[in-house]
């Protein structure tokens, strides 16, 4: 059964989603105030974190930032009524793999706890084109992990599949709508900004070998270069 961090300062919000996720098969944790959250999680382990963005004590940004330091991998959706853009890639930027907006519907969320629990699934076994070389970088997929002269960066499961994407296409022109499709399942507006945060990060961990280069091919999409 998953356990999952679960964090919502309304509790009439709180209770009917808890229910319901547990009606789904799922454990629910759940907090609050970002404060109490912190102190369990640092204590027990979790297989998700879903995040309300205004909280009190310790607010969902700040909060995502605290479990980002201490694992790397485990998947954060932001659960917030706050719908502005900069507010979603503000979620993003701090670490989150995904970003609902209030008012959701269960179903909606149930399936995108799944998707992520099952990638989880398949981070912990050998999988086909597990590990991948471009320049002096080996990237494993299902540890997570880019390796660079023996030193190591953990990556989030939307930052490895972005980065795994690129390297199934090395020296190919990508184009940007079949990124989104392939990772997110759809192409929109945002979803492009979110790439585009995605993208930021993989270049600042590539940039250690000149001879890798993630090119924007402007109009089009992008191409990951390794003149190795």
């Amino acid at each position: 059964m998953a356990k999952i961090l679960y964090v919502e300062d309304d509790p009439n919000l709180g209770f009917v989603t808890r229910d319901s996720l547990e009606e789904e098969g799922f454990e629910i944790f759940h907090f609050t105030d970002g404060k109490d959250a912190w102190k369990t999680f640092k204590k027990d382990k979790f297989d998700l974190c879903l995040l309300d963005v205004m909280l009190p004590e310790l607010d969902g940004f700040s909060l995502a930032e605290k479990i980002r330091e201490q694992n790397p991998q485990i998947p954060i959706i932001f659960l917030s009524a706050k719908a502005m853009q900069e507010d979603r890639i503000q979620g993003l930027k701090v670490g989150g793999d995904d970003y609902i907006t209030k008012p959701f519907s269960v179903e909606e969320l149930v399936l995108r706890i799944r998707v992520f629990l099952k990638r989880n699934a398949i981070s912990g076994t050998q999988v086909t084109h597990d590990v991948f070389f471009c320049g002096k970088y080996e990237f494993c997929y299902s540890q997570l992990t880019l390796t660079y002269d023996d030193e190591v960066q953990k990556l989030t499961h939307r930052e490895a599949e972005v980065l795994k994407y690129f390297l199934e296409r090395k020296n190919q022109v990508v184009k940007r709508e079949e990124i989104l499709v392939a990772i997110w399942g759809r192409d929109d507006y945002f979803l492009g900004r979110s790439l585009d945060v995605f993208l930021t990060r993989i270049r600042k961990m590539l940039a250690k070998d000149p001879a890798v280069k993630l090119e924007n091919i402007h109009g089009v999409g992008f191409k990951l270069i390794d003149k190795n």
